[in-house]
């Protein structure tokens, strides 16, 4: 009755090892095109007028979010390269916000088994402390080298409407997009391609 089933299992975990390395791939490529159609909706010309306040930065918001459901699925070198095309072509400082964005990243995914069992209020509390450090170390470190920025007062409205949207980036994410937490199963398949 309690036989295992050399079988089975032979045959499954790698098909398993396979079906899971060829949707990271895609999962990873899905990341690239998300955050490349965030990108293009941002530069588009909607409003010609000056704003009086910053919108969310989606692209921390999902970059975030992706990182700590499935860590595999935005590696640093994509996040990296993600952030110095947005730096480029938002004309900002390069590679500056990109360095910082990546080692918040990298935080966050060491806390990655931590978080697994934590509750949401947890993992939003995490990602606004990041978001706030990456921030306040982005803005540091430009006025020391006297460049100019934008006015405190949006990049703190930019900051709060990213941690409040991102309820809404993770219910997408997880609901829409299909990125959800690995399981115990995953972690055993990604720990046998290893």
């Amino acid at each position: 009755m309690g036989r295992a089933h050399p079988r089975v299992s032979q045959k499954t975990v790698p098909a398993m090892a396979e079906l899971t390395t060829s949707r990271v791939w895609m999962m990873r490529s899905g990341y690239l095109a998300l955050m490349a159609a965030i990108i293009f909706f941002h530069l588009l010309p909607l409003n010609t007028q000056p704003r009086q306040w910053a919108p969310p930065d989606l692209i921390l918001a999902f970059t975030f979010a992706w990182a700590l459901r499935r860590p595999d699925f935005v590696p640093a070198l994509s996040v990296a390269a993600v952030m110095l095309v947005a730096d480029l072509l938002f004309q900002r400082p390069p590679g500056l916000l990109a360095v910082c964005v990546v080692i918040g990243c990298e935080y966050l995914k060491t806390q990655f088994g931590g978080l697994t069992d934590a509750s949401f209020a947890g993992e939003w509390a995490s990602v606004a402390i990041v978001a706030a450090a990456i921030m306040a170390a982005n803005r540091i470190i430009l006025a020391i080298v006297a460049v100019d920025q934008a006015p405190f007062l949006l990049a703190v409205i930019q900051l709060v409407l990213t941690i409040a949207v991102y309820p809404i980036v993770v219910w997408v994410t997880h609901a829409l997009l299909g990125v959800r937490k690995l399981t115990p199963s995953d972690a055993d398949v990604l720990g046998n391609r290893a």
